[in-house]
């Protein structure tokens, strides 16, 4: 999109802002709120009703915001009811519209049915899955296997979504969303936010498809908004969640057996003016498997041949405690403040016997050799942030809000690398050990105003200012053999600072009748990146400066053909912003055949993405179909060269431009009043066009991946669900990646009107019969070098999760989350 539309675009909005006057129609508006919490409620029903006769005349519901817009009404008396599940409905004494009269009815407040909030029981189907014009919800209850277990474990079962061996999440083929919790975006690395969150406290998951301009412009895939359990009684909740993994049925010669448990708690107090909520959780989650590998690389007429095999294990723990206070002093002004601490510490061992190291010149072999490579790599993160928030909404329906967040992170870790000989493991050849430690400084500020309601619209605007400040001190050793000290290398160490400011303005105008909806918006931002870099040696100290002024142009259309079905349109621009690790150009010492290095001059990814679709709904049905097109420049892979005969460089690099071209298929069915069928699938075409170290990337192939979810409910208290992630075969920029699929089952029952529960899953199902949990990644350069590797991971393994809550209706527990760290993680 060329910088020259901007301005056309401000002066069209200008136009459209001063045409209300002159088109104005008699309509009314309004806000919903809850009457104790003062939170706006989505989905509440408006209904106009005409004096003489009490005849239904018009009806609406309300958005995100609680806002309702009813046009087109003649002159006359009329009164209003409003009403919400869970909340007495309200009726408006009677009033008298005038002509071209729009009436603004302010904060129409809703008191909660504590009868009801506490005994409604809901029996029969329902439609879990809700479709708005620029985003899918999925109630995250439809997903027993994931209970006990995080938030990507609900995610990887949406439609559209799969996941790899590497535990990379994507949606429609693309990597890369943003994470939001509660509306708010964390900038964080989703499999990290998503794997540390217990899906215990999650209502629902939001994808956001194509965000507008009030969104973060981050994000190829999109923005992923997690809601957590929320309600609206006064008084305690409390909720307990256990997990045990019973004992690894097979270890697959790892030294030590994988281990599995964790625990979690929520407690929210609501009262009056106050919320108050508290969390804390813990959990280890060991993955037991190996890796077998063949490499080889060309240099002149010898071949270098290192074929590999070993354990390639995890061993992961996950700590943190939160907790928020809001205050609510009135109907018109809100209070926030949230804190929050983590830990996470995550060890990948991968002890490999390279049984047949050789070379051969022209066919015959000139050597044989064996050693073992012991490598550990640790990971460990820890974040402290603190979080401030305020809103304020005014008679005339407009609203303020603004937020503060400070962010300390303290990442870093070493990977140890021990070649020994073999079967003689006491003689060592070569230890390196590399160690970097990596604090972390952010902040972010946003104000947002919602103008009073238009004609034309809803009409919103805002700021927001980010910052980053990362250091990062990368020491890599080798050990002398003779004297038994370490040395440092210095063309392996380095110094780096990371800076990066964001200054960023978005307009945004909406509008909902009953005929169409539309929303479209512009975010301008302004990035200044620096990164310094110096070596250990003193021979480099050098500023990579990048920077730009972008606008990001969004938009999307809906168009009601029926009750029951509805199309829509849209368009976004995205972008992608480099992390630091991928930056560094220095080596780190990976395994004993792989150095892993970054650009100091890698691009951020720019996205343009269209997309139409059509819902159609009935009874407690739904299908869907999208269309869309994504284009992505700049993109970033990981590739490799040869560093020396037996030692790959794997490189972050920008590869030229990736295109996606596809369909995304989902449906809900009962085809029973016990069985229900939840299932999608994506089909693509992906293409990427570009070069890498001077030599041409052209390669492209047709992508599917599917997911089926189906529940049987055999009681009032049993429920048996089945799951499946089935990712096809797909290229890279170099290679090919196999196909990955997770079979999984689960059995459930509940006690104590479900107040607690136990769940019995079966994750990884292969019984030997299959290839669950296993891929293999294969990158080669012709002439050059050829690498495959076979990721085999634990299957078959059988967990319990145990529920129990208090006062299970009341929970509105919500917490602040990393904005900074856990991406650099």
């Amino acid at each position: 999109m060329s910088r020259l539309g901007l301005p056309s675009f401000i002066v069209f909005l200008n136009l459209l802002f001063c045409s209300f006057i002159s088109n104005a129609q008699s309509g009314i508006s309004g806000i919903v709120h809850d009457a104790k919490t003062n939170i706006p409620l989505e989905f509440s029903s408006i209904s106009v009703y005409s004096v003489p006769d009490s005849s239904l005349i018009n009806g609406s519901i309300s958005d995100a915001g609680g806002l309702f817009e009813l046009d087109k009404l003649k002159p006359g008396p009329y009164f209003l009811k409003v009403s919400f599940i869970g909340y007495h409905t309200k009726e408006l004494p009677v009033f008298e519209l005038a002509k071209n009269e729009k009436r603004n009815f302010g904060i129409i407040s809703l008191d909660p049915d504590e009868t009801t909030l506490e005994g409604i029981e809901v029996q029969g189907q329902k439609l879990s899955t809700n479709f708005q014009l620029e985003k899918q919800s999925y109630a995250a209850d439809n997903f027993q296997a994931a209970q006990g277990g995080t938030a990507s474990d609900i995610l990887k079962n949406l439609p559209g979504v799969a996941i790899d061996a590497m535990g990379t999440i994507t949606i429609r083929g693309t990597s890369g969303f943003v994470v939001m919790l509660n509306g708010k975006p964390i900038q964080s690395d989703p499999i990290s936010f998503l794997s540390q969150l217990p899906a215990n406290s999650i209502e629902k998951i939001d994808w956001i498809s194509s965000p507008s301009a009030q969104y973060d412009s981050e994000g190829k895939a999109g923005m992923i908004n997690v809601i957590t359990k929320s309600g609206t009684a006064d008084g305690l909740y409390v909720q307990f969640n256990s997990r045990l993994g019973f004992p690894p049925i097979e270890n697959y010669g790892n030294a030590e057996r994988a281990k599995r448990y964790g625990a979690d708690f929520n407690l929210n107090y609501l009262k009056g003016k106050w919320d108050i909520s508290l969390g804390a959780s813990y959990q280890r989650n060991d993955i037991a498997g190996r890796r077998v590998g063949d490499v080889y690389t060309i240099s002149g007429d010898t071949t270098t041949r290192f074929p590999s095999q070993g354990e390639r294990s995890i061993d992961e723990k996950n700590y943190s405690g939160r907790f928020t206070i809001g205050f609510n002093p009135n109907p018109v002004n809100s209070f926030s403040l949230g804190f929050y601490g983590a830990v996470r510490d995550k060890l990948r061992t991968a002890d490999i016997l390279y049984d047949d190291n050789h070379a051969t010149v022209n066919g015959e072999r000139i050597y044989t050799f064996q050693y073992f490579n012991a490598n550990d790599q640790s990971r460990r993160g820890d974040v402290a942030l603190g979080s401030l928030d305020y809103a304020h909404t005014f008679g005339n329906e407009s609203k303020i809000s603004s937020s503060i967040l400070y962010e300390y992170s303290m990442l870093g870790g070493p990977t140890s690398n021990l070649n020994l000989d073999y079967p003689d493991l006491s003689k060592v050849y070569q230890e390196d050990y590399n160690t970097n430690d990596n604090p972390l400084h952010g902040v972010r500020v946003n104000v947002d105003y919602s103008f009073k309601p238009l004609n034309l619209g809803q009409l919103l605007a805002g700021y927001q200012f980010r910052s980053l400040d990362h250091t990062g001190d990368f020491l890599y050793e080798r050990k002398n053999i003779e004297t038994g000290e370490f040395e440092v290398i210095p063309e392996f160490s380095s110094t780096v600072n990371l800076t990066r400011a964001i200054h960023a303005g978005y307009v945004q105008l909406d509008k909902k009748t009953e005929k169409y909806s539309y929303g479209f918006g512009v975010r301008v931002e302004h990035m200044d990146r620096s990164f310094d870099l110096e070596d250990q040696a003193g021979i480099i100290d050098t500023v990579y400066q990048y920077d730009f002024i972008r606008p990001f142009f969004s938009g999307n259309i809906g168009i009601p053909l029926s009750e029951s079905v509805q199309v829509k349109a849209n368009f976004s621009q995205r972008v992608e912003r480099t992390t630091t690790f991928k930056m560094n150009p220095f080596p780190e010492r990976e395994h004993s055949e792989t150095l892993e290095q970054g650009d100091p001059n890698l691009l951020p990814e720019f996205i343009n993405q269209v997309e139409l679709g059509i819902v159609k709904t009935w009874d407690a049905n739904s299908f869907y179909a999208t269309a869309y097109h994504s284009r992505v420049k700049n993109l970033v892979n990981r590739v490799n060269t040869v560093y020396n005969d037996s030692i790959l460089n794997r490189i972050y690099s920008n590869v030229g431009t990736g295109k996606s071209t596809g369909v995304d298929l989902g449906t809900e069915l009962f085809p029973t009043e016990w069985w229900k069928l939840f299932a999608g699938l994506n089909l693509y075409y992906y293409t990427i066009e570009g070069s890498f170290d001077n030599k041409p990337v052209n390669t492209s192939s047709w992508v599917h991946s599917f997911s089926i979810n189906t529940t049987f409910t055999l009681q009032k208290n049993w429920s048996i669900q089945g799951n499946l992630n089935y990712l096809s075969k797909r290229v890279t920029a170099q290679g090919i990646d196999s196909r990955f699929y997770l079979p999984s089952m689960n059995i459930k029952k509940s006690w104590l009107d479900n107040r607690l529960s136990a769940n019995l899953i079966w994750q990884n199902i292969d019984m030997g019969l299959l290839k669950t949990n296993e891929q293999r990644i294969t990158t080669f350069r012709p002439g050059e070098f050829y690498t495959t590797t076979n990721y085999i991971q634990e299957v078959d393994m059988l967990i319990l999760n145990l529920s129990y809550t208090l006062n299970r209706s009341k929970n509105k527990a919500k917490f602040v989350k990393s904005e900074f760290g856990e991406k650099e993680f």
